[in-house]
């Protein structure tokens, strides 16, 4: 059999993922057509690159049909219900880095917290006659962290483009979504809420639970390891 390896497809994740490789003596080549989805791996023996979107790999892993994979710990715990019970965490890769925040208007001057904000989701219910809008793409984490944070009176909405600007169209009150400065945020008249912090999230190498592993890939499997000093 052979261990097979899921790697981001295209872009910046993908590049950063080859370099990291690269740096410890496993070399990842793309095919040369941009539409074809194959991919070779120098350097070990026994292991098969599997190139899917980002957002794919989780459920992949999930799937147990890949070994292994890499991806954003924030799409792993999005994607998968009981992630930790699925995947097994292997090691960071330093890049990808990326917070998932609450965030509110700036005008909202008493708003601060966690706590400040679900006492101004229960107002706004009390004025308006219906919940506090929150526009997403995690709705899975999101709605955990507000639920263990005691925050209620609030409705999730589905963001399908550009979170920050749900404010200013007036589809949201306040939004769930990944940045890395605050810039783009601050920019929309947002600001990131004191103890707003969900999720810390990179790139990392995840293993499998639901694979099936044969003697011959356990063997690639600590080579590999070896190799990468995970």
């Amino acid at each position: 059999m052979t261990l097979k390896l899921g790697v981001p497809s295209k872009g910046r994740l993908m590049d950063k993922t080859f370099d990291w490789f690269a740096a410890r003596g496993i070399t990842m080549r793309k095919a040369e057509s941009e539409r074809e989805y194959s991919a070779t791996v120098e350097g070990i023996d026994g292991i098969e690159m599997v190139l899917l979107s980002a957002g794919e790999i989780p459920r992949e892993l999930g799937q147990g049909r890949i070994h292994l994979g890499v991806t954003g710990s924030d799409v792993v715990r999005e994607r998968l219900a009981n992630w930790d019970l699925q995947v097994n965490e292997l090691s960071d890769l330093g890049f990808g880095g990326a917070d998932l925040v609450i965030a509110v208007p700036q005008g909202w001057v008493d708003v601060d917290t966690l706590d400040d904000l679900d006492a101004a989701a229960a107002q706004f219910r009390r004025t308006h006659g219906h919940r506090l809008r929150i526009a997403t793409k995690y709705h899975r984490l999101t709605r955990e962290f507000l639920r263990d944070h005691g925050v209620a009176d609030y409705a999730l909405v589905d963001s399908q483009g550009a979170t920050e600007g749900t404010v200013k169209n007036e589809t949201a009150e306040a939004i769930s979504d990944i940045t890395s400065t605050g810039e783009t945020l601050r920019a929309n008249g947002l600001k990131i809420l004191s103890d707003g912090l969900i999720h810390s999230s990179q790139a990392r190498l995840f293993k499998s639970r639901n694979a099936e592993w044969s003697d011959e890939d356990r063997a690639t499997y600590k080579a590999f390891c070896n190799r990468l000093d995970v």
